[in-house]
């Protein structure tokens, strides 16, 4: 084990032990609500000699994968009693995260979490690091939160990420893959699909890139045509919503034999699909994680001073859901945990 992360191990069991209840839940993307109160009469001022931590995110607020991202995020503000004051876009929007951060950072917190997924956000980040606000970046941003000063990075390596699912895809069969991207422009889905490429040319094989927006109807029939087009005999997807595409699509090609099909991130449906034999695998990235351990980090920080070395990355993941394990994480789904 590293020593960041031992170290970081440690703190979450200090965490654990030192809990005391829940005096802050966050029911809404942009507003911080106490138990037993209404939205409405959310307080909003730090309490006296209290702890208060920003989040501000990229991911929609009605994600399955940021919701679980979100429940982290709570149950490290109960345990450490802390505030957190958590917001993201209703639609991605770089611009409207340049401007949440920048609201935070007025707000004067005792830390930042911020997820990375294009580089230019950096002036806004860096805005806030010359403010003296301790920074985590989560999720996405592995490869560039050390030139905007943030202190450490918890998340996937995405190209890694990557590249070990092509390997898995590969050893299955796969040689002509299809890397389903519903966001392309997003750094760290670039870097899966540059690992999926990387690992396909080292069995060999080859992959593509498909463009697609998971919110539309017309998904499936455009990931069959890709499929059909393409002879592709491997579908990696990027996201759980384009994995319930991309098994409607395989069903419209009724084809013989079908082509493997796996993703990133989890959810309800994935997780039964892949119990179902329909997915061959999902990486889980450990959304829980991303969301709790930066809470437990910064509160540490802020009370004592204490801090994992700096400019390090606490990977998350990839961890693989297989048929063999997906009961037990349709289990934690249940409390948006995986």
């Amino acid at each position: 084990m590293s020593r960041l992360a031992a170290t970081a191990a440690l703190t979450v069991l200090v965490a654990l032990l030192a809990g005391c209840g829940g005096t802050t839940v966050v029911h809404e993307p942009t507003v911080v609500v106490t138990p037993g109160q209404s939205p409405s009469e959310a307080p909003q001022a730090r309490p006296s000699g209290g702890v208060r931590i920003a989040v501000v995110t990229h991911g929609q607020a009605s994600s399955p994968f940021w919701a679980i991202v979100r429940t982290g995020v709570e149950a490290a503000a109960r345990q450490m009693d802390v505030v957190v004051n958590y917001r993201a876009p209703d639609v991605y929007s770089l611009e409207r995260m340049k401007a949440m951060i920048d609201q935070a950072v007025a707000t004067k917190p005792d830390g930042l979490v911020v997820s990375i997924p294009e580089a230019g956000l950096g002036p806004a980040i860096r805005r806030a690091v010359r403010a003296g606000i301790p920074v985590v970046s989560i999720n996405s941003g592995s490869d560039v939160y050390r030139r905007f000063g943030v202190l450490a990075h918890v998340g996937q390596p995405e190209e890694r990420a990557g590249l070990q699912a092509g390997e898995r895809l590969a050893a299955a069969g796969a040689r002509r893959a299809l890397c389903v991207n519903q966001q392309i422009g997003n750094q760290g889905l670039d870097a899966r699909c540059r690992g999926l490429a990387h690992a396909m040319r080292a069995a060999g094989g080859r992959s593509r890139v498909l463009g697609v927006d998971d919110q539309s109807p017309s998904t499936p029939r455009k990931i069959a045509d890709a499929v059909r087009s393409g002879r592709i005999d491997g579908v990696l997807t990027l996201n759980a919503t384009s994995a319930i595409e991309a098994v409607k699509a395989v069903r419209r090609l009724d084809a013989t034999p079908a082509p493997k099909v796996a993703t990133f991130d989890l959810g309800p449906d994935v997780l039964r699909a892949v119990r179902a034999r329909q997915l061959l695998f999902a990486v889980d990235q450990q959304a829980y994680l991303q969301g709790y351990l930066p809470i437990v980090l910064l509160t540490q920080r802020a009370r004592y001073g204490l801090f994992p070395a700096q400019g390090e990355v606490l990977p998350t993941g990839p961890n693989f859901v297989t048929p063999a394990s997906a009961g037990k994480a349709i289990d934690l789904s249940k409390r948006s945990i995986r």
